[in-house]
């Protein structure tokens, strides 16, 4: 019942073995079902039944399920493709029969079969099936471990950023997003607003609705009234016809209101109906509408003092902020920059067709002692903006903006590594500091998301330790004031070598990445040749005390 065509063109072999589940009543077919498959490194288990094959299934996971349709009665082969997609819906199943029924295959098709294999079998055709089966089955795997990390490790989808205060923010956003509470996110002018209250409206049961942003600020209070509300026609001058409002449109779905604190006083009572009764009148009408929205406001104001001068309605204020999510600015966050920064050149890059291939240290190090005053939209706008103007595919200094070279050093930032050896100095080729790996954003699909590289947050030797960094003594015979701890004020660290130095840097990077030795090398500029050498120099010497 078979035909052999083993040849010379089996397929080639994946470095990982396939896991593949042989189901046939005939003992003979089944082995050399098997066989053929385990010349292309696929590790096959064989049963024989229905029963036994529902039992393997339940036990483990395998990459593909190959079963004859017919075993103890002539649609069991069917129930183990129903069994195997409820218990293990990312593996694939692949049908044999020896029968040439089109109802069957169509009906093997619709039940989720990855394909429909006709006895006797073409081993090879086989081989080539199964494979492709395990790639697909595969590669499910790898993109939902992938967005499991990213969920872990970023939050939400478009939030990026792993410092402390970033994590503590994507803490609370997880807890906030399945509920149907009113938020108030707070922060300065640029630090995502209105993403945050997109990943709000995304993780929560009201993501298949509308999502409607309104920027409060920048509308006359008549418009805004009408924006909000609706309005009928005749209602006021230009009104020729019925305009639906964005509480009706957004029904069931989430309203963002940017800039919530510059709403005029009268808007706010008409609001705080809303809130309180769940319905809205159009300008111009009698006629109320029902509407149920979810409510996420925003503002960079200080609500409580607009609340004592009688700027803001004391009671809507209230109603607003029944949870309230405060977002960091740069300088809580200046861990993130590096993060922040490959993340959006990637973006840029493609937007503009060109091969960004790195940042050089120099460049580096201006854009991590800026101050950010306009946060993440100023850090967005800047990297679009080195990418633009760069012809070369190396951003340097000269592609910078003149804010950014004229401006002072932040006293806040996170310390550049200056005893470190830079790429002149090392016998490697230069190293680059801004790498496109494969992981770190759920704003690109998996195939092609940002770098996983995690800026640590360095400590500053000036008495005080930048949040988040930790504090590693490292002591050594050669420091003439005993061990070097990153809390040392600067004026401290006069006479320790830079050796003493660089071995600080080092072990902190390495600390603040859990010891991802090819992260550290990539933030700290270095080849991972050089880390591991210096690595192994730290230790031959510890050894030796």
């Amino acid at each position: 019942m078979l035909k052999s065509s083993e040849g010379s063109a089996a397929l080639a072999a994946p470095e990982e073995p396939l896991e593949v589940l042989v189901v046939d009543d005939e003992p003979a077919h089944a082995e050399v079902v098997a066989a053929s498959l385990e010349k292309v490194n696929a590790v096959c288990v064989v049963v024989h039944s229905q029963r036994e094959a529902l039992d393997e299934i339940k036990r483990r996971a395998f990459d593909v399920v190959v079963t004859d349709l017919m075993l103890e009665t002539n649609d069991a082969g069917l129930e183990v493709l129903r069994a195997t997609k409820q218990e293990r819906p990312e593996t694939e199943v692949v049908l044999m029969t020896a029968f040439n029924g089109v109802e069957t295959a169509v009906e093997a098709m619709l039940e989720g079969a990855f394909n429909y294999l006709q006895k006797p079998l073409d081993l090879k055709r086989l081989r080539a099936i199964v494979q492709k089966a395990g790639d697909a089955t595969r590669l499910r795997r790898v993109n939902r471990r992938l967005k499991e990390r990213l969920d872990e490790k970023f939050g939400f989808d478009g939030v990026v950023g792993a410092s402390p205060a970033m994590l503590k923010t994507i803490e609370r956003l997880k807890r906030i997003a399945p509920t149907d509470a009113t938020v108030l996110i707070l922060g300065e002018t640029g630090t995502g607003k209105e993403l945050f209250a997109q990943a709000l409206h995304q993780n929560s049961p009201r993501k298949n609705k509308p999502f409607v942003a309104l920027n409060c600020a920048a509308l006359s209070e008549h418009l805004l009234e009408s924006e909000l509300f609706g309005h009928v026609k005749g209602a006021f001058t230009d009104a020729t016809s019925d305009r639906v409002g964005k509480f009706e449109y957004a029904n069931g779905g989430t309203i963002f209101l940017d800039e919530v604190g510059d709403m005029s006083p009268s808007t706010q009572v008409k609001l705080l109906r809303v809130l309180e009764n769940r319905e809205i009148t159009p300008v111009g009408s009698n006629k109320t509408i029902k509407t149920n929205v979810r409510l996420v406001s925003a503002t960079n104001r200080k609500l409580e003092e607009a609340v004592e001068k009688g700027f803001f309605r004391a009671d809507l204020y209230h109603r607003l902020k029944v949870v309230t999510l405060k977002l960091p600015n740069l300088k809580e966050r200046a861990g993130d920059v590096p993060m922040l920064l490959d993340h959006f050149m990637k973006i840029f890059a493609k937007k503009y067709g060109k091969s960004i291939k790195g940042v050089t240290q120099a460049a580096r190090r201006k854009l991590f002692l800026y101050d950010w005053p306009g946060n993440v939209r100023e850090l967005r706008n800047v990297a679009e903006s080195v990418v633009v103007v760069d012809f070369d595919g190396l951003i340097d200094v000269d592609d910078l903006p003149d804010e950014i070279l004229d401006a002072t050093p932040n006293a806040n930032a996170p310390l550049v590594p200056l005893a470190l050896p830079t790429p002149e100095q090392t016998s490697e080729p230069p190293t680059l500091d801004v790498s496109f790996s494969d992981a770190r954003s759920s704003t690109v699909s998996p195939s092609s998301v940002d770098s996983a590289v995690v800026s640590p947050p360095f400590s500053r030797f000036d008495g005080a330790e930048f949040p988040g960094a930790p504090r590693i003594p490292v002591v050594s015979s050669a420091s003439p004031s005993g061990p070097l701890d990153s809390s040392r004020s600067l004026k401290s660290l006069v006479g320790v070598s830079l050796e003493e130095l660089e071995r600080v840097f080092i072990q902190e990077t390495l600390r603040s990445t859990g010891g991802n030795r090819e992260e550290t090398a990539k933030i700290l500029g270095l080849g991972e040749r050089t880390l591991y050498r210096r690595l192994k120099e730290f230790a031959q010497t510890d050894g030796a005390k």
